[in-house]
C-alpha cells in the first residue's frame, strides 16, 4: 500500500509540482489549499507524512502544525516545512511547534524524494 502524503500550499503551481513529482515516486497525494483546507484531512485516515508551506492564508503552516500535533492520531506523524524562510528564528520555531525538518523552496525534486524517504515511517 503507498504511502499517503498530504501537501498544504496556497500555490497552486507548488501544488501541482509537488503532487505530480510526489505521484511519479509512487506517492497517493491529498493536496489542500491552506492550512484550513488541510485540517479536513485529519478524519482518522491514515496519512504518513504532512508537508506544509509556512506562509499560507486562514491558518499558515505553524498553526497548522500546533493543531495537527493536538491530535491524537496525528501526533507522531512527520512533518516538513516547505518554504523559502532561512531565518533560523523560524526554523526554530517550526521545530518547536513540531516540525520535523525543513526544505527551502526552490526544491530540488531528487532532495526532495531523499528526504521523505528518511523521514516516513
Amino acid at each position: 500500500m503507498p504511502k499517503q502524503i498530504l501537501i498544504a500550499d496556497d500555490s497552486e503551481s507548488i501544488r501541482e509540482i509537488l503532487a505530480f513529482s510526489l505521484e511519479n515516486a509512487g506517492y497517493e497525494v491529498l493536496v489542500a489549499r491552506d492550512g484550513l483546507d488541510a485540517l479536513r484531512f485529519f478524519d482518522g485516515r491514515s496519512i504518513d507524512l504532512l508537508l506544509t508551506d509556512y506562509h499560507m492564508p486562514n491558518l499558515n503552516g505553524l498553526e497548522l502544525i500546533v493543531k495537527v500535533r493536538q491530535i491524537e492520531n496525528y501526533k507522531f506523524m512527520p512533518i516538513l516545512v516547505l518554504t523559502t524562510e532561512k531565518q533560523v528564528e523560524i526554523i526554530r520555531e517550526a521545530r518547536d511547534s513540531g516540525a520535523t525538518g525543513w526544505l527551502l523552496k526552490p526544491f530540488n525534486t531528487e532532495k526532495l524524494l531523499q528526504t521523505l524517504r528518511k523521514v516516513i515511517r
